[in-house]
């Protein structure tokens, strides 16, 4: 059988810890492995296993107004360009009264209404349009959440700006905006007069796309209301949206993630609401639904000085999720989008005062992104549920220092190795196949899937224990038309810490031509890494044109190597590599 050996561009060098205050992530560079610890990748072609949907081209963030400004556009740009589909995009506050700057951290604003005088509604879209348009000239989709409460309807107005900074406390951004209406006949007519002007302005068939959701984390202090006045709203909501058109797609209750008891009681009370409630506008029984929305964030901390994340509490989250949905039998086909799904719940959270978020600018991220997201498919096909989407809870942050450590996808204009895992996903369609992995050597072999310890986590390990054991997760995510198949390989491991590179080898099978052209994509130290080259460049926070022009191109997805022909027996090939702790690499084969 053929053996196609692929050596980084740089030779083997050790590995070594240090802190960044107070931690660091760490850097190394490719390493060999013994034969024997050769991690082995079987992949099917032939095994199909259900739809390569695109789950991840779904993103949000909190300040709305960064949409239309400079650096906002850019990434929306590379981020529709990176996909093959549409990219649809959540935002908070766009119905937010201006109070002070329009955009700032956790804040944004678009004064959409306010009211004379007298009391009669003023209606003004001009800011929705900027936001929205910046979105339809991409080919992207808004998800367009309903919400927050204008200050001339909240039961509570004052105090309704905030002035949150990372540092300060969490709460301190729960004001005015968060309430009630003191009126949902005036509430519901603004949303009815939202829907309308869309259709109007971008036409039917385009509104008919979207999802319409109302508001964000219900179940904690995004709602200072009750679960009943939420049902309420959402009653008023719903019963609005589909009287200006019928047609619209209307969702709920984005909660926070259902791994945690309060957030699940919260969850099935709204769901029994849908199927049996009494409606509080119609009377009726029940309330329009057409997808499920639910949150699912992992849990980072410090452990010994480590950045030790925790992939375990999100995939908790999801399944727990997927799991009561699953138990509505006549919701259960309904798609899911999981509204927000990260490493953890604030992006705006800079590592400076939250030294726990030292993984946001390096490999950690992308490799966490790649493992995590392969679980998902996973854990959606346990359940037998519609998962559509996975919201990413990161966009970028105008006029910040230069890699300040917020949950982003790119630093002033620069993208980070995250950002690149999605352009990998975007290279992958048609059908997802079978994939396992185990290691080579005789008594690797004798390893189980039920330990922590194992070399090759199935998504129950990772679900039930995180990637805590003495070995990674180093596994992949496969995919296969008509004319590509592709793999994902990945090494991954919630510690921060250094280890040396594996050795692996991707044993295919089912490919259905004798040759084919082989492109290897690599995030890593060395490759599509704008952070560690930022660093060499002694972390400068004004970089000059020239230190820009190349952050940017080392901001790009890269090839490892150059596109080689792969010739095959019988439909299969190998693949062999050396994969750096916290490397990705995509396999792109094309005939």
């Amino acid at each position: 059988m053929p053996v196609k050996q692929f050596i980084p561009k740089v030779g083997t060098i050790i590995a070594f810890l240090f802190l960044y205050p107070p931690i660091t992530p760490p850097t190394f560079a490719q390493s060999s492995s013994t034969e024997a610890d050769t991690v082995s990748i079987q992949v099917d072609f032939s095994l199909e296993k259900g739809e390569m949907k695109p789950i991840w081209a779904w993103w949000g963030y909190d300040e709305p107004n960064y949409t239309y400004m400079k650096d906002g556009k850019k990434l929306l740009s590379e981020i529709a360009a990176l996909s093959p589909v549409p990219v649809y995009v959540r935002a908070h506050s766009l119905l937010v009264t201006d109070e002070g700057p329009r955009a700032a951290l956790k804040w944004g604003s678009s004064n959409a209404y306010t009211e004379d005088e007298n009391g009669n509604p003023v209606y003004d879209w001009t800011i929705i349009d900027k936001i929205f348009d910046t979105y339809i000239e991409r080919g992207m989709k808004p998800m367009a959440q309903i919400g927050f409460m204008p200050k001339a309807l909240s039961t509570q107005p004052e105090p309704y700006r905030h002035y949150w900074k990372p540092g300060a406390e969490y709460d301190e951004i729960y004001t005015g905006w968060a309430y009630p209406p003191k009126d949902y006949e005036k509430w519901a007519e603004l949303v009815f007069q939202w829907v309308k002007h869309s259709v109007d302005r971008y036409g039917k068939k385009e509104v008919e796309s979207w999802y319409w959701e109302l508001w964000n984390e219900p179940n904690i202090g995004y709602w200072r209301g009750t679960t009943e006045e939420y049902i309420k709203l959402y009653d008023y909501t719903a019963d609005a949206v589909k009287r200006a058109l019928p047609t619209a797609r209307m969702g709920g209750p984005e909660t926070t993630g259902p791994g945690w008891d309060e957030a699940a009681e919260f969850l099935t009370t709204f769901l029994d609401h849908i199927i049996s409630g009494k409606n509080h506008v119609t009377g009726e029984i029940g309330a329009p639904l057409d997808f499920i929305t639910f949150h699912a964030k992992g849990n980072p901390k410090l452990v010994d000085g480590v950045v030790q994340m925790d992939m375990g509490k999100q995939l908790r989250d999801i399944d727990r999720g997927f799991e009561i949905v699953a138990s509505y039998p006549s919701l259960k086909d309904l798609p899911i989008i999981i509204g927000e799904s990260d490493p953890e719940g604030c992006a705006a959270c800079s590592e400076e005062d939250y030294p726990h978020n030292a993984y946001r600018n390096g490999t950690m991220y992308s490799s966490y992104t790649a493992a995590s997201f392969a679980r998902k498919y996973d854990l959606a096909d346990h359940h037998g549920v519609n998962l559509l989407g996975a919201v990413t809870w990161g966009f970028e942050f105008e006029d910040q220092p230069w890699f300040a450590g917020f949950r982003d996808m790119a630093t002033n204009g620069v993208d980070k190795p995250v950002l690149n895992v999605f352009r990998m996903f975007g290279m992958m369609q048609g059908k997802r196949v079978e994939v396992s992995s185990h290691p080579s050597s005789d008594a690797g072999n004798n390893l189980t899937a039920s330990t922590a310890n194992e070399l090759a986590y199935d998504f129950e390990d990772v679900r039930d224990v995180s990637v805590r054991g003495e070995n990674p997760d180093i596994n992949a995510l496969a995919a296969v038309d008509d004319h590509t198949a592709t793999v994902m390989v990945w090494n991954y491991h919630d510690d921060y810490l250094d280890a040396p590179a594996s050795s692996v080898a991707v044993n295919m099978k089912g490919i259905p031509v004798s040759q084919a052209l082989l492109h290897h994509y690599r995030i890593d130290q060395e490759n599509s890494n704008a952070y560690e080259v930022w660093k060499e460049m002694g972390s400068p926070q004004n970089p000059s044109e020239e230190q820009i022009a190349e952050l940017e191109k080392a901001g790009q997805l890269t090839l490892l190597s150059s596109p080689e022909w792969v010739k095959t027996e019988d439909g299969e090939a190998v693949i062999q590599m050396n994969l750096p702790r916290r490397g990705v690499s995509l396999l792109k084969l094309s005939w």
